[in-house]
């Protein structure tokens, strides 16, 4: 009588642990949880096959439910909550990350036509299309055109110096969105978007390039590729801080180099040449001056601000 209990309980407990193993395997989809596939009776085998489809079902309502396609924009919800967006100027509130808030906005003196043709420089009244400035007339840089999207001043000058000096890399997203709306003239038929380099020592001490943060930002508005070591910073220059012109060339010549095997990549090809501030010009136009000797067949410039009284406030290059 006990060895007839003892064995029932056993057949009872292997039964259960049997169903157990059967209802986990089926939720799962493991094809073992200590008994192979082999040992598994036929409603076994059935239990699991219903049990994976109706879990595959499950997950696949869930992606078609309304509930599944809003659930990224919940967990935005949730961390905007926990983080809330604050002004890329001056860290106030605002609706939406990577963006300003009015008064800010008020403070972006963004550049719009009727500008120069070539130099990009604002003019007070319209003269017509095409028309060019004196400065370019007088002095016409090496590129073809250039454009930026705000005068150095105000909320674009602090948020240049906060992506440069202060670290803030965040930054570069809504620069590079408000340089692709100024340069879209540039863009729309671009070949390749190429960053101002560093020199290796500098970019050992800062860390990162400001001018290829912004390329790649550009190059998420638009069809162009970035090409971060085309242009070659082959010789370390002292700053430019308080330089004249003609020094500023001086302090240039030779200092930007295209490596021999990445001259193809260049001739006959539309470059839209990328960086933060232009001042002067004098560092574009070294840059120009040898993307036009590798055969490029348009150098275009772009950049986030622009000094445009670059002769009298030389500190900024």
């Amino acid at each position: 009588m006990r060895s007839s209990q003892s064995l029932s309980s056993r057949n009872g407990a292997g039964s259960f642990r049997r169903a157990r193993v059967s209802a986990a395997c089926a939720l799962t989809g493991s094809k073992s949880w200590g008994t192979s596939s082999a040992m598994r009776t036929e409603p076994e085998t059935e239990a699991r096959e219903k049990g994976l489809s109706a879990l595959g079902g499950w997950r696949a309502g869930l992606s078609r439910a309304p509930f599944g396609r809003l659930l990224p924009a919940l967990v935005r919800r949730g961390l905007d909550l926990v983080y809330p967006p604050q002004c890329a100027s001056c860290e106030a509130a605002t609706a939406s990350a990577h963006s300003l808030c009015v008064a800010c906005w008020n403070r972006l003196p963004l550049i719009a036509r009727p500008c120069c043709e070539r130099l990009g420089t604002p003019f007070a009244a319209d003269f017509g299309a095409g028309m060019l400035s004196p400065a370019a007339i007088a002095d016409p840089p090496r590129f073809d055109r250039a454009r930026a999207a705000a005068l150095h001043e105000g909320a674009a000058k602090e948020l240049v110096a906060r992506l440069k000096y202060g670290e803030r890399l965040d930054l570069a997203r809504l620069m590079g969105r408000l340089m692709a709306q100024a340069g879209r003239d540039l863009l729309a038929d671009a070949d390749l978007l190429v960053p101002v380099p560093m020199h290796p020592r500098r970019l050992w001490q800062r860390r990162y390039n400001q001018a290829a943060l912004l390329a790649n930002a550009v190059a998420k508005e638009t069809t162009a590729p970035v090409l971060l070591d085309l242009l070659l910073r082959q010789r370390h220059t002292p700053p430019q801080v308080g330089l004249t012109r003609e020094q500023r060339r001086g302090n240039l010549a030779g200092a930007f180099a295209i490596a021999p095997e990445n001259r193809a990549l260049v001739a006959g090809r539309r470059v839209v040449v990328i960086d933060d501030v232009r001042t002067t010009g004098s560092t574009l136009n070294a840059c120009a001056h040898i993307l036009r000797k590798a055969g490029a067949s348009r150098i275009d410039v772009l950049t986030f601000t622009l000094v445009a009284d670059g002769e009298a406030r030389m500190d900024m290059e």
